[in-house]
């Protein structure tokens, strides 16, 4: 199939927008899944897109950026694999342990070169503010967001213009002589959600709430199971009857997704009501409550709780 011009230009002027968008609109188009939504629409393979982007986002479902610390960059990633999965016909997993990952890892690079240019701009920011130029000002932040979306947009660029041959080349050796690593990078692209998932709960507060959590797995095995099931028995009666048409298949997770939030919204509503400790506590004991809350929740990340 290949990659057409129009294509790259596409995907290089998504790549340099994500950046910007998830440094100040956040408007979710700077997030993994939405990567892969809109390169699998350009590249004309909107599911192919949306597997890949949400490999990627549960891959780095754990991982933050604090303060002013890099991450691999997921979502240059995600365009990447897309366009060379769809474009030159590579498997989905092989795409994301061989392009992917590497390639939002090596992007750290860019980034922080990204932070070190726009020190420039800030420079002559402080020095606009000491002569109250607000026009010089609004104009050197604005020229800040260049670094940034050249940092994603010319990588991006450069690999879909150049590098097509050589991935084509790449996909076509290893899918024969190397067919033994091709099958596992494929499955460690299989594979990498799951490392998301496990970073995710090492900082969660899971021991405060570990109850939730094995009722959520409890309920996701029952739902999964029940219609699993009814699915089966749905498509055996479609064969006998064509006016029976019905889909199960999003059943399970539209249940959980609405299940996990009404229990989200009952925590948070007494959480919010807890009723205040009553007077006369000793601080000796509020001491050793805090202490051994402390212990109980070490190495988790409590910033955001109530």
């Amino acid at each position: 199939m290949g990659i057409e011009w129009w294509q790259i230009l596409l995907l290089t002027l998504y790549a340099g927008y994500q950046i910007c968008d998830e440094l100040t609109i956040n408007s979710s188009a700077g997030s993994a899944v939405f990567a892969g939504f809109i390169s699998g629409l350009i590249m004309g393979d909107m599911k192919t897109g949306l597997m890949i982007g949400g490999a990627m986002q549960l891959t780095v479902l754990g991982v933050g950026t604090f303060g002013g610390s890099s991450r691999i960059d997921a979502n240059s990633g995600t365009v990447l694999a897309t366009a060379f999965s769809i474009g030159l016909g590579m498997n989905k997993e092989l795409a994301i342990s061989s392009i992917a990952v590497p390639v939002a890892a090596l992007l750290i690079q860019t980034d922080i070169l990204a932070r070190f240019t726009n020190t420039f701009f800030a420079h002559r920011i402080d020095k606009h503010i000491e002569d109250h130029n607000y026009r010089a000002i609004e104009r050197n932040y604005l020229l800040g967001a260049l670094p940034w979306a050249l940092s994603r947009a010319l990588p991006v660029f450069l690999a879909l213009t150049f590098g097509g041959g050589l991935v084509n080349t790449v996909v076509e050796y290893m899918n024969n002589e190397l067919s033994w690593l091709a099958t596992g990078l494929e499955t460690a692209g299989a594979v990498l959600p799951a490392v998301g998932f496990a970073i995710l709960l090492r900082y969660l507060p899971v021991k405060k709430h570990f109850p939730y959590l094995i009722l959520g797995f409890v309920v996701t095995a029952i739902l999964a199971t029940v219609y699993g099931d009814v699915s089966a028995v749905g498509g055996a009666v479609s064969g006998l009857s064509e006016e029976f048409a019905h889909n199960f298949a999003g059943l399970p997770m539209l249940g959980i997704a609405l299940i996990g939030f009404g229990i989200a919204a009952a925590e948070y509503n007494r959480s919010m009501n807890k009723p205040a400790t009553a007077g006369g506590t000793s601080n000796t004991a509020v001491e050793e409550d805090t202490t051994q809350s402390i212990d109980d929740m070490k190495g988790e990340i409590l910033d955001d709780e109530l």
